[in-house]
Protein backbone atom coordinates (compact mmCIF):
# COMPACT_ATOMS: atom_id res chain seq x y z
CA UNK A 1 0.00 0.00 0.00
CA UNK A 2 1.35 3.17 -1.24
CA UNK A 3 -0.14 5.30 1.96
CA UNK A 4 0.07 5.20 5.99
CA UNK A 5 -3.29 4.17 7.27
CA UNK A 6 -4.93 5.15 10.48
CA UNK A 7 -3.66 1.82 12.34
CA UNK A 8 -0.15 2.25 10.96
CA UNK A 9 0.03 5.95 12.94
CA UNK A 10 -1.20 3.61 15.66
CA UNK A 11 1.55 1.34 15.81
CA UNK A 12 4.29 3.92 15.27
CA UNK A 13 2.75 5.42 18.02
CA UNK A 14 2.64 2.15 20.13
CA UNK A 15 6.48 1.67 19.69
CA UNK A 16 7.97 5.11 19.54
CA UNK A 17 5.75 7.34 22.51
CA UNK A 18 6.75 6.65 26.20
CA UNK A 19 4.81 4.00 28.56
CA UNK A 20 2.64 6.89 29.78
CA UNK A 21 2.08 8.98 26.77
CA UNK A 22 -1.60 8.95 25.47
CA UNK A 23 -2.17 6.71 22.75
CA UNK A 24 -4.52 7.86 20.05
CA UNK A 25 -5.74 3.75 19.85
CA UNK A 26 -6.35 3.45 23.28
CA UNK A 27 -8.44 6.94 23.48
CA UNK A 28 -11.56 6.76 25.77
CA UNK A 29 -13.67 7.74 23.00
CA UNK A 30 -16.35 10.32 21.91
CA UNK A 31 -19.15 11.10 23.47
CA UNK A 32 -21.23 10.24 20.45
CA UNK A 33 -19.53 7.23 19.12
CA UNK A 34 -17.79 7.81 15.08
CA UNK A 35 -16.64 5.15 12.75
CA UNK A 36 -12.70 5.68 12.62
CA UNK A 37 -11.12 7.45 9.60
CA UNK A 38 -9.24 5.80 7.03
CA UNK A 39 -5.93 7.71 7.37
CA UNK A 40 -6.46 9.65 10.59
CA UNK A 41 -5.59 9.24 14.18
CA UNK A 42 -8.25 10.41 16.20
CA UNK A 43 -6.29 12.83 18.26
CA UNK A 44 -5.30 14.39 14.49
CA UNK A 45 -9.35 14.29 13.38
CA UNK A 46 -9.62 16.33 16.68
CA UNK A 47 -7.03 19.33 15.82
CA UNK A 48 -8.21 19.36 13.05
CA UNK A 49 -11.55 19.79 13.34
CA UNK A 50 -10.40 22.77 15.79
CA UNK A 51 -8.74 24.78 13.22
CA UNK A 52 -11.68 24.34 11.14
CA UNK A 53 -14.16 25.25 13.87
CA UNK A 54 -15.63 29.04 13.30
CA UNK A 55 -14.59 29.48 17.22
CA UNK A 56 -11.02 29.32 16.33
CA UNK A 57 -10.97 32.05 13.12
CA UNK A 58 -12.15 34.45 15.43
CA UNK A 59 -9.20 34.29 17.48
CA UNK A 60 -8.17 36.12 14.76
CA UNK A 61 -10.08 39.29 15.77
CA UNK A 62 -9.76 38.92 20.00
CA UNK A 63 -7.07 40.70 21.69
CA UNK A 64 -4.33 39.07 23.60
CA UNK A 65 -3.16 42.45 24.94
CA UNK A 66 -3.29 45.18 22.50
CA UNK A 67 -6.89 45.43 20.72
CA UNK A 68 -6.46 44.39 17.25
CA UNK A 69 -6.45 47.51 15.41
CA UNK A 70 -3.68 49.03 17.54
CA UNK A 71 -0.77 47.70 14.79
CA UNK A 72 -0.59 44.44 12.30
CA UNK A 73 2.13 43.53 14.32
CA UNK A 74 0.86 42.74 18.06
CA UNK A 75 -0.32 39.25 19.16
CA UNK A 76 -3.41 38.55 18.63
CA UNK A 77 -5.36 35.47 20.51
CA UNK A 78 -5.08 33.55 17.19
CA UNK A 79 -1.41 34.19 17.14
CA UNK A 80 -0.91 33.28 20.39
CA UNK A 81 -2.76 30.01 19.90
CA UNK A 82 -0.86 28.77 16.93
CA UNK A 83 2.82 30.32 19.02
CA UNK A 84 1.39 28.15 22.15
CA UNK A 85 0.82 24.94 19.73
CA UNK A 86 4.23 25.24 18.52
CA UNK A 87 5.70 25.10 21.61
CA UNK A 88 3.97 22.41 22.45
CA UNK A 89 4.71 19.88 20.02
CA UNK A 90 8.40 20.78 20.75
CA UNK A 91 8.10 19.84 24.54
CA UNK A 92 5.76 16.55 23.67
CA UNK A 93 8.22 15.66 21.08
CA UNK A 94 11.09 15.88 23.01
CA UNK A 95 9.64 13.87 26.51
CA UNK A 96 8.08 11.09 23.67
CA UNK A 97 4.68 12.58 24.52
CA UNK A 98 2.09 12.52 22.03
CA UNK A 99 1.96 16.11 19.73
CA UNK A 100 -0.41 15.69 18.17
CA UNK A 101 -3.07 15.36 21.66
CA UNK A 102 -1.03 18.34 22.87
CA UNK A 103 -1.38 20.05 19.98
CA UNK A 104 -4.81 19.53 19.62
CA UNK A 105 -5.72 21.09 23.41
CA UNK A 106 -3.37 24.17 22.50
CA UNK A 107 -5.79 24.92 19.67
CA UNK A 108 -9.13 24.69 21.73
CA UNK A 109 -7.90 25.70 24.72
CA UNK A 110 -8.55 29.82 23.86
CA UNK A 111 -11.96 29.11 22.03
CA UNK A 112 -13.88 30.69 24.84
CA UNK A 113 -11.89 33.93 25.37
CA UNK A 114 -14.11 36.76 25.21
CA UNK A 115 -13.67 39.82 22.98
CA UNK A 116 -10.86 42.23 24.78
CA UNK A 117 -9.41 38.84 26.22
CA UNK A 118 -9.64 38.94 29.67
CA UNK A 119 -11.00 42.60 30.55
CA UNK A 120 -14.86 40.97 28.67
CA UNK A 121 -14.10 37.67 30.74
CA UNK A 122 -14.19 39.98 33.85
CA UNK A 123 -17.22 41.61 33.31
CA UNK A 124 -19.13 38.51 31.98
CA UNK A 125 -17.98 36.70 35.01
CA UNK A 126 -19.70 39.05 37.04
CA UNK A 127 -22.68 39.66 35.57
CA UNK A 128 -23.58 35.99 35.63
CA UNK A 129 -22.12 35.25 38.98
CA UNK A 130 -26.13 34.60 39.60
CA UNK A 131 -26.48 32.67 36.43
CA UNK A 132 -23.79 29.90 36.75
CA UNK A 133 -20.41 31.97 36.15
CA UNK A 134 -18.59 32.58 33.16
CA UNK A 135 -14.69 31.68 33.02
CA UNK A 136 -12.74 30.97 29.35
CA UNK A 137 -12.06 27.53 30.16
CA UNK A 138 -15.56 26.54 30.79
CA UNK A 139 -16.36 28.72 27.71
CA UNK A 140 -13.84 27.01 25.25
CA UNK A 141 -15.41 23.33 26.39
CA UNK A 142 -18.92 24.68 25.75
CA UNK A 143 -18.02 25.57 22.22
CA UNK A 144 -16.49 22.20 21.45
CA UNK A 145 -19.55 20.18 22.86
CA UNK A 146 -22.35 22.34 22.36
CA UNK A 147 -22.15 25.76 20.32
CA UNK A 148 -20.03 24.44 17.12
CA UNK A 149 -22.49 23.88 14.42
CA UNK A 150 -20.98 21.87 11.57
CA UNK A 151 -22.59 18.30 12.11
CA UNK A 152 -25.69 16.53 11.41
CA UNK A 153 -25.31 13.28 13.90
CA UNK A 154 -24.21 15.87 17.00
CA UNK A 155 -23.82 19.30 18.80
CA UNK A 156 -20.37 20.82 18.92
CA UNK A 157 -17.43 19.12 17.48
CA UNK A 158 -17.68 15.56 19.33
CA UNK A 159 -13.90 15.48 20.45
CA UNK A 160 -12.15 12.50 22.20
CA UNK A 161 -12.28 12.73 25.99
CA UNK A 162 -8.16 13.26 25.78
CA UNK A 163 -8.73 16.38 24.15
CA UNK A 164 -11.59 17.42 25.99
CA UNK A 165 -10.24 16.65 29.35
CA UNK A 166 -7.08 19.06 28.58
CA UNK A 167 -9.38 21.63 27.39
CA UNK A 168 -11.71 21.88 31.03
CA UNK A 169 -7.91 22.17 33.07
CA UNK A 170 -8.93 22.11 36.45
CA UNK A 171 -12.89 19.95 36.45
CA UNK A 172 -15.74 21.85 37.23
CA UNK A 173 -19.06 21.75 39.50
CA UNK A 174 -21.25 23.63 37.59
CA UNK A 175 -23.69 22.17 34.99
CA UNK A 176 -23.06 21.25 31.53
CA UNK A 177 -24.55 19.84 28.84
CA UNK A 178 -23.18 16.90 28.07
CA UNK A 179 -21.30 14.45 30.52
CA UNK A 180 -17.54 16.16 31.84
CA UNK A 181 -14.85 14.56 31.16
CA UNK A 182 -13.71 12.59 34.80
CA UNK A 183 -11.66 14.44 37.16
CA UNK A 184 -8.78 12.59 37.99
CA UNK A 185 -5.66 12.55 40.28
CA UNK A 186 -3.44 14.22 37.44
CA UNK A 187 -4.08 14.94 34.21
CA UNK A 188 -2.60 13.62 30.79
CA UNK A 189 1.18 14.92 30.28
CA UNK A 190 0.16 15.91 27.22
CA UNK A 191 -2.63 18.39 29.05
CA UNK A 192 -0.07 19.54 31.27
CA UNK A 193 2.36 20.23 28.94
CA UNK A 194 -0.48 22.42 26.61
CA UNK A 195 -0.96 24.50 29.88
CA UNK A 196 2.83 25.17 30.07
CA UNK A 197 3.51 25.87 26.38
CA UNK A 198 0.26 28.83 27.14
CA UNK A 199 2.07 30.32 29.92
CA UNK A 200 5.92 30.28 28.33
CA UNK A 201 4.19 31.72 24.55
CA UNK A 202 2.31 34.49 26.39
CA UNK A 203 5.25 35.41 28.71
CA UNK A 204 7.92 35.38 25.52
CA UNK A 205 5.40 37.18 23.13
CA UNK A 206 3.89 39.43 25.86
CA UNK A 207 7.36 41.21 26.44
CA UNK A 208 8.07 41.61 22.43
CA UNK A 209 5.19 43.26 22.05
CA UNK A 210 5.56 45.24 25.72
CA UNK A 211 9.04 46.58 24.18
CA UNK A 212 8.28 47.15 20.68
CA UNK A 213 5.00 49.28 21.95
CA UNK A 214 7.16 51.76 24.24
CA UNK A 215 5.36 50.35 26.94
CA UNK A 216 7.76 48.26 28.09
CA UNK A 217 11.61 49.61 28.40
CA UNK A 218 14.82 47.40 28.66
CA UNK A 219 16.41 48.82 32.01
CA UNK A 220 13.91 47.34 34.60
CA UNK A 221 14.17 43.93 32.91
CA UNK A 222 17.99 43.68 33.63
CA UNK A 223 17.15 43.42 36.89
CA UNK A 224 15.17 40.13 36.52
CA UNK A 225 17.28 36.94 36.87
CA UNK A 226 15.63 35.51 33.81
CA UNK A 227 16.45 38.20 31.50
CA UNK A 228 20.17 38.63 32.57
CA UNK A 229 20.67 35.13 31.94
CA UNK A 230 19.15 35.08 28.68
CA UNK A 231 21.11 38.71 27.66
CA UNK A 232 24.27 36.43 29.02
CA UNK A 233 23.47 33.25 27.19
CA UNK A 234 23.53 35.88 23.95
CA UNK A 235 26.42 37.08 24.52
CA UNK A 236 28.29 33.86 25.29
CA UNK A 237 27.34 32.83 21.79
CA UNK A 238 27.50 35.88 20.08
CA UNK A 239 30.44 38.67 18.90
CA UNK A 240 27.53 41.02 17.49
CA UNK A 241 29.15 45.24 17.05
CA UNK A 242 26.53 47.98 18.18
CA UNK A 243 27.10 48.89 14.62
CA UNK A 244 25.96 44.91 12.97
CA UNK A 245 22.77 44.29 15.17
CA UNK A 246 20.12 46.78 15.55
CA UNK A 247 18.08 47.06 18.89
CA UNK A 248 14.71 45.43 17.66
CA UNK A 249 16.98 42.47 16.64
CA UNK A 250 19.27 42.43 19.56
CA UNK A 251 15.83 42.57 21.46
CA UNK A 252 14.56 39.65 19.26
CA UNK A 253 17.37 37.73 20.03
CA UNK A 254 17.19 38.06 23.75
CA UNK A 255 13.36 37.25 23.61
CA UNK A 256 14.27 33.74 21.58
CA UNK A 257 16.74 32.93 24.66
CA UNK A 258 14.51 33.38 26.77
CA UNK A 259 12.12 31.41 25.32
CA UNK A 260 14.48 28.45 24.44
CA UNK A 261 15.52 28.68 28.01
CA UNK A 262 11.83 27.63 29.39
CA UNK A 263 11.15 25.54 26.98
CA UNK A 264 14.21 23.45 27.47
CA UNK A 265 14.56 23.77 31.41
CA UNK A 266 10.53 22.64 31.14
CA UNK A 267 12.25 19.27 29.48
CA UNK A 268 15.12 18.44 31.47
CA UNK A 269 13.35 19.06 34.85
CA UNK A 270 9.83 16.84 33.61
CA UNK A 271 12.71 14.03 32.29
CA UNK A 272 14.49 14.21 35.35
CA UNK A 273 11.29 13.89 37.46
CA UNK A 274 10.07 10.76 35.09
CA UNK A 275 13.29 9.21 35.79
CA UNK A 276 13.17 9.05 39.00
CA UNK A 277 10.13 7.32 39.29
CA UNK A 278 8.56 6.19 36.14
CA UNK A 279 5.00 5.40 35.68
CA UNK A 280 4.30 2.41 33.98
CA UNK A 281 1.61 3.62 32.17
CA UNK A 282 -0.77 6.47 31.77
CA UNK A 283 -3.11 4.62 34.32
CA UNK A 284 -0.27 4.90 36.42
CA UNK A 285 0.32 8.12 35.81
CA UNK A 286 -3.41 9.27 36.59
CA UNK A 287 -2.91 8.25 40.24
CA UNK A 288 -0.25 10.47 41.12
CA UNK A 289 -0.29 13.17 43.59
CA UNK A 290 1.42 15.73 41.90
CA UNK A 291 2.07 16.97 38.08
CA UNK A 292 4.79 16.13 36.72
CA UNK A 293 5.39 18.51 34.22
CA UNK A 294 6.94 21.56 35.56
CA UNK A 295 10.43 23.74 35.83
CA UNK A 296 13.66 23.57 38.01
CA UNK A 297 12.77 25.22 41.28
CA UNK A 298 15.43 28.11 39.83
CA UNK A 299 13.76 28.60 36.58
CA UNK A 300 10.12 28.73 38.09
CA UNK A 301 10.68 31.45 40.48
CA UNK A 302 12.46 33.35 37.62
CA UNK A 303 9.76 33.27 35.51
CA UNK A 304 7.07 33.94 38.26
CA UNK A 305 9.17 36.97 38.71
CA UNK A 306 8.76 37.94 35.47
CA UNK A 307 5.29 37.50 35.18
CA UNK A 308 4.45 39.80 37.88
CA UNK A 309 6.72 42.37 36.49
CA UNK A 310 4.53 41.77 33.08
CA UNK A 311 1.49 42.32 35.34
CA UNK A 312 2.73 45.17 37.46
CA UNK A 313 4.38 47.31 34.34
CA UNK A 314 2.24 45.84 31.48
CA UNK A 315 -1.18 44.52 31.76
CA UNK A 316 -1.86 47.29 34.30
CA UNK A 317 -0.20 49.86 32.60
CA UNK A 318 -2.33 53.18 31.78
CA UNK A 319 -2.39 52.81 28.20
CA UNK A 320 -3.86 49.28 28.70
CA UNK A 321 -6.38 50.08 31.26
CA UNK A 322 -7.53 52.68 28.96
CA UNK A 323 -8.53 49.56 26.56
CA UNK A 324 -9.53 47.70 28.92
CA UNK A 325 -11.90 50.26 30.88
CA UNK A 326 -13.46 50.78 27.18
CA UNK A 327 -13.85 46.97 26.53
CA UNK A 328 -15.60 46.43 30.44
CA UNK A 329 -18.03 49.26 28.95
CA UNK A 330 -18.90 47.58 25.91
CA UNK A 331 -19.18 44.13 27.05
CA UNK A 332 -21.12 45.41 30.02
CA UNK A 333 -23.91 47.62 27.91
CA UNK A 334 -24.00 44.90 25.76
CA UNK A 335 -25.06 42.37 28.20
CA UNK A 336 -27.42 44.70 29.95
CA UNK A 337 -28.96 45.81 26.64
CA UNK A 338 -29.80 42.44 25.59
CA UNK A 339 -31.06 41.03 29.26
CA UNK A 340 -33.21 43.95 29.24
CA UNK A 341 -34.48 43.80 25.31
CA UNK A 342 -33.93 40.49 24.38
CA UNK A 343 -35.85 40.84 20.94
CA UNK A 344 -32.39 42.91 19.97
CA UNK A 345 -30.85 39.53 19.98
CA UNK A 346 -30.80 37.24 16.82
CA UNK A 347 -33.29 34.83 16.33
CA UNK A 348 -31.08 32.04 16.56
CA UNK A 349 -30.02 33.06 19.93
CA UNK A 350 -33.68 33.62 21.16
CA UNK A 351 -34.38 30.38 20.03
CA UNK A 352 -32.15 28.98 22.85
CA UNK A 353 -33.50 30.82 25.85
CA UNK A 354 -35.87 27.40 26.75
CA UNK A 355 -32.70 25.20 26.23
CA UNK A 356 -29.98 27.36 27.77
CA UNK A 357 -31.83 30.05 29.98
CA UNK A 358 -32.04 33.26 28.53
CA UNK A 359 -28.68 34.38 30.67
CA UNK A 360 -26.54 31.65 29.57
CA UNK A 361 -27.36 32.09 26.17
CA UNK A 362 -26.56 35.92 25.79
CA UNK A 363 -23.24 35.32 27.61
CA UNK A 364 -22.80 32.50 24.55
CA UNK A 365 -23.47 35.35 22.26
CA UNK A 366 -21.35 37.84 23.74
CA UNK A 367 -17.94 35.86 24.50
CA UNK A 368 -18.08 34.51 20.71
CA UNK A 369 -17.90 37.96 19.60
CA UNK A 370 -14.38 39.51 18.18
CA UNK A 371 -13.37 42.67 19.14
CA UNK A 372 -14.47 44.82 15.78
CA UNK A 373 -18.03 43.09 15.80
CA UNK A 374 -18.78 43.79 19.77
CA UNK A 375 -17.31 47.73 18.84
CA UNK A 376 -19.58 47.86 16.13
CA UNK A 377 -22.80 46.10 17.86
CA UNK A 378 -22.65 48.24 20.36
CA UNK A 379 -22.32 51.98 18.35
CA UNK A 380 -25.33 49.77 16.85
CA UNK A 381 -27.63 49.77 19.47
CA UNK A 382 -26.73 52.45 21.79
CA UNK A 383 -24.79 55.83 19.62
CA UNK A 384 -27.99 57.59 18.84
CA UNK A 385 -26.05 59.32 15.64
CA UNK A 386 -25.56 55.62 14.30
CA UNK A 387 -27.80 54.94 11.09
Amino acid sequence: MGWRTREAYEEEERERLAPWAARAGDSAGRLVPEPEHAYRTAFQRDRDRIVHARAFRRLEFKTQVFVHLENDHYRNRLTHTIEAAQIARTIARALRLNEDLAEAIVLAHDLGHTPFGHAGEAVLAELMEADGGFDHNRQSLRIVDLLENRYPEFAGLNLCEETREGVLKHGATWSHPVPLPPTRAQRSLEAQVADHADEIAYVHHDLDDGLRSGVLSVGPLDELALWKAAVERVAARRAWGEEVVSASVGRAVVIGALGDMLIGDLIRETSRRLEIDPPGSLAALRGRAEPLVGFSPEIDRGKRELKTFLYQNFYHHPRVRRRTRKAEWIVGDLFRTYRDDPSLLPEHVRARFGREGTMRAISDYIAGMTDRFATEEHRRLLDPHAP
